[in-house]
Parts: C-alpha cells; sequence; structure tokens
C-alpha cells in the first residue's frame, strides 16, 4: 500500500474528513489526526466492514508551547463543541503539555517532545504510528515512519518507545483482535 491509497480509504470514514476539515479551519499549531482512526478505518474497508467499526475515539495531536491546562482546555472545548454533530468521541491533546500528566497516570517516563509527530512515535504499536494533517490547496500532509505495509497486511506490530508496556500492548492487541479476527499480532515479547 502506497500513502494515496491509504489516505483515500482513511478518508472513507466521514468522522476523520470531517475532523480533517475542522483542524484546517481552527489551524492549530502542529495538528494531527492519527492512529487507531485511521488505520481502522483502513482495516475496516479491506475486510468490508462499516468504516466505524470498533473505532474507540478519535486522536488529535497539536503542538502548543503554552502548557497550561487552561489552554490545553480551550482548545478540548472548542473541537468538541464544532465536532458535536458527528456523535464520536474526539480525543485532543497538546503534546508540549504530555509529559506533565502522562508519569502520573501511566507509571512510566515520559520526555518532553519537541512536536506532535514525536508524541506519534511513541504509540505502542507501529501501524498505528500515523498521522494526517491538513496542507496547502486542499492535500494533506501524511506521517507514516514505517510507512503503510503492516497497515495493509493487517499486522500489529510493538513499537518499543521509551513509554512501552507489555500489558498494555498485550490489552490492546487482544481488543483488537477480537474486532478484526484477520489481524496478525505480533508477540511484545518477539
Amino acid at each position: 500500500m502506497r500513502r494515496d491509497e491509504f489516505l483515500a480509504l482513511a478518508l472513507r470514514n466521514p468522522v476523520n474528513a470531517a475532523i480533517l476539515d475542522e483542524l484546517h479551519r481552527l489551524a492549530l499549531p502542529d495538528a494531527w489526526l492519527v492512529a487507531g482512526c485511521l488505520v481502522q478505518t483502513v482495516w475496516n474497508v479491506l475486510t468490508g466492514r462499516a468504516v466505524d467499526h470498533g473505532i474507540a475515539d478519535y486522536g488529535v495531536f497539536y503542538f502548543d508551547p503554552d502548557t497550561s491546562w487552561e489552554a490545553e482546555d480551550e482548545v478540548i472545548r472548542t473541537l468538541h463543541a464544532r465536532l458535536a454533530h458527528l456523535g464520536a468521541k474526539v480525543e485532543i491533546r497538546n503534546q508540549a503539555r504530555v509529559h506533565l500528566w502522562y508519569p502520573a497516570k501511566h507509571g512510566l517516563p515520559y520526555p518532553p517532545l519537541t512536536r506532535s509527530t514525536d508524541g506519534i512515535d511513541r504509540f505502542l504499536t507501529e501501524n498505528t504510528q500515523l498521522g494526517v494533517r491538513p496542507a496547502a490547496g486542499g492535500n494533506f500532509d501524511v506521517y507514516a515512519p514505517h510507512g503503510f505495509d503492516d497497515v495493509a497486511g493487517l499486522i500489529v506490530r510493538p513499537n518499543r518507545a521509551p513509554n512501552f508496556s507489555i500489558a498494555n500492548y498485550e490489552a490492546k492487541a487482544a481488543r483488537w483482535k477480537t474486532l478484526w479476527p484477520e489481524l496478525t499480532v505480533i508477540a511484545a515479547d518477539a
């Protein structure tokens, strides 16, 4: 699978397309639609399921040097209000402030990031290390450091980032395997 095919399949989900339209309008700094909502839409198209099957939430990353909770909360409230008509759960996170709360929530270190794609690089699985953002002229930037082979092949592979957790990986992979039994899950200790 190549970039343009991946993008076309991911945009078949109208929620993905609507979020990207709103990100373009809001012009949040370094804003990306990320991870599961993209890859799972593609899996759904490839396996003949409804485009939103199994998608728990839609992730949005942005990077704003203002690391106050108030600033992030304002972005969250604004984006939720603008996307409420979609009826989808949208998770918005300022990647500049993840290091402030992640260790207490997950019990793992999380060094500060310098851009949103740093956060994408820390996802538990390589196949979800994906991001799409609006670009000039109605185009899109696509971030995919491992390409699209695992997405096309329905392969779930661990990403040994600094915050990797075998327990979290196994739980996520087990949930996905029940929703998409066609998946091949690479063991966390492989």
